[in-house]
């Protein structure tokens, strides 16, 4: 079993900046892909980042030149810094691993950008 838990959602100004992490526990060989979503109030969950191992990072268009995913194949644990924060980004942000075969999936953090 694969546990994953983020941390760094908060409260930002329109312009600020986060950083999200989300690391995984538990019965761990290899995670082929590491990849962040998020979901608005009253939207469908949407693709956020993804890195795989030993692939290109990829982005959805909205945050392309603003946000960053990274990975830590040590801690298990990816990154997502987001710069230039806009009220439209505004969602619970939710992190996503596979992992032997599987996508295991964290609780969510919430990112609340204010105009």
């Amino acid at each position: 079993q694969v546990q994953l838990v983020e941390s760094g959602g908060d409260l930002v100004q329109a312009g600020g900046s986060l950083r999200l992490s989300c690391a995984a526990s538990g019965s761990i060989f290899s995670i082929k892909y590491m990849g962040w979503y998020r979901q608005a109030p009253g939207k469908q969950r949407e693709f956020v980042a993804g890195i795989p191992t030993g692939g290109d990072t990829n982005y959805a268009d909205s945050v392309k030149g603003r946000f960053t995913i990274s990975r830590d194949n040590a801690k298990n644990t990816v990154y997502l810094q987001m710069n230039s924060l806009k009220p439209e980004d505004t969602a619970v942000y939710y992190c996503t691993m596979l992992v032997a075969g599987r996508n295991y999936w964290g609780q969510g953090t919430q990112v609340t950008v204010s105009s």
